[in-house]
């Protein structure tokens, strides 16, 4: 772990922010550029470890936030159907929607793994 990675509460206390996903990509990424800002968003698909009430093992979907040239990159070499490690953390916002708040919870990506391509896993 990296200092970046810890801070320090009252009591000496260990905090930590991490987030580490695996999981295959359910769309093409895209490039978003506004001002200098570049950005994208990547949903990846998570199956669950353990079955349902019916038996049947369920996924999650989990979208990401990449920035800079971490998202250049995975818009050119990711592809839906691609399997990726991500690590990041996770972030809060909120902003009124229709007089009421609305909170929310993202995993914002600082390191994307590129683990195989759907075409190595036919």
């Amino acid at each position: 772990m990296s200092k970046k990675d810890i801070m320090y509460a009252k009591g000496g206390v260990t905090i930590l922010n991490q987030v580490i996903l695996v999981g295959r990509i359910v769309r093409d990424p895209e490039l978003h550029e506004k001002d200098e800002y570049k950005s994208t968003l990547l949903t990846l698909a998570i199956p669950r470890s353990f079955k349902n009430v019916n038996g049947e093992y369920d996924t999650d979907f989990i979208t990401c936030t990449i920035w800079r040239g971490i998202a250049e990159n995975v818009c050119e070499y990711c592809h839906k159907g691609d399997l990726v490690g991500v690590k990041g953390h996770l972030q809060t916002s909120n902003y009124e929607k229709d007089d009421a708040k609305v909170y929310k919870l993202e995993v914002i990506a600082e390191k994307i793994t590129f683990l195989s391509t759907k075409k190595e896993a036919e």
